[in-house]
């Protein structure tokens, strides 16, 4: 594996870059330092930064290349990725707090949305990887994620919690009996929720890491950061997908959210598929329903007259 681990001297870099090369030095991977100032000058307090992290490798065993550039952060880092083939990119998450929400700056998004590899955002103090949140949709746009995971988890002696919150059905729905009430018959139906789940599952377990899944309902974004701040977690992995036809990523609403608001490591993996609709599930149970109806598989009912 190769990581890029990118840096700008100031602290929360710094904070980021340690773990990263936490998680490179338990992984065994090859580690680039790069570091950028924006304008050519004292390279000094970035240099000095860099060569800590350098030394953490060394005494891990693992040899870091280190790279300093002056330039724009967002240019030197697309630049980079696309000369070299990286699987994992490091960065740290500045934030400002406005009104009560925090916010990433827009740097932040331009390389999670430029770069094809694995974007790790830092923000505050991490200061190992045991337990990992993976934010499910059910969807084929997390396999990507989900197998990223299944590498890193086993490295750190991790373990892994899947999530996934059912959103409530429109009110016009609310008297249908709720389908899948608990981990263990979701896993054990035959729904596309259930297969994507369990194939998920499966993948983890094969890795070797332990692995559970858990369900929320009510609004996905409230019940996602519900379930990150209460639950001790190191790490939280989410997806992006395919803008249409272009060759460019896009973050989706909650995406986006989680990478504001988590107060913690967040791992965007892409897709090459495009996000699902949340409300598919719905759809496609209606659709079962009514095709059961429809060729007379429902016990006690007749087609006709």
């Amino acid at each position: 594996m190769k990581f890029l681990l990118c840096s700008d001297s100031s602290p929360q870099a710094e904070r980021a870059v340690r773990f990263g090369a936490i998680i490179a030095a338990s992984c065994h991977a090859e580690v680039t330092l790069l570091g950028i100032i924006e304008q050519a000058g004292n390279s000094g307090p970035l240099l000095e930064s860099l060569k800590r992290v350098q030394a953490l490798l060394a005494d891990k065993k693992v040899q870091a290349e280190l790279i300093t550039k002056a330039g724009d952060p967002v240019e030197e880092i697309v630049q980079r990725t696309e000369q070299t083939r990286f699987d994992l990119v490091v960065i740290g998450a500045v934030r400002k707090q406005i009104r009560g929400a925090f916010w990433m700056s827009s740097k932040t998004y331009k390389i999670m949305k430029a770069i094809r590899p694995p974007v790790l955002s830092v923000a505050g103090a991490v200061t190992g990887l045991k337990r990992i949140l993976i934010c499910s949709a059910g969807g084929r746009y997390i396999d990507a994620a989900v197998r990223f995971t299944a590498t890193i988890a086993p490295c750190t002696g991790a373990s892994v919690t899947l999530l996934h919150v059912m959103p409530e059905p429109p009110a016009i729905y609310a008297r249908l009996s709720r389908i899948e009430q608990t981990p263990a018959a979701l896993l054990d139906s035959p729904s596309e929720l259930g297969l994507n789940l369990r194939r998920e599952m499966e993948r983890l377990k094969s890795a070797g890491v332990p692995a559970e899944v858990r369900l929320r309902r009510g609004p996905v974004l409230e019940e996602i950061l519900r379930e990150i701040h209460g639950g001790n977690y190191d790490l939280v992995v989410t997806g992006s997908a395919l803008s249409g036809s272009l060759r460019t990523y896009v973050l989706g609403d909650v995406t986006r959210e989680i990478v504001n608001r988590a107060d913690r490591a967040v791992l965007v993996v892409r897709s090459d598929l495009q996000a699902l609709d949340p409300f598919g599930w719905l759809r496609g149970w209606f659709s079962r329903r009514s095709a059961q109806t429809a060729t007379g598989e429902n016990k006690g009912q007749t087609i006709g007259g």
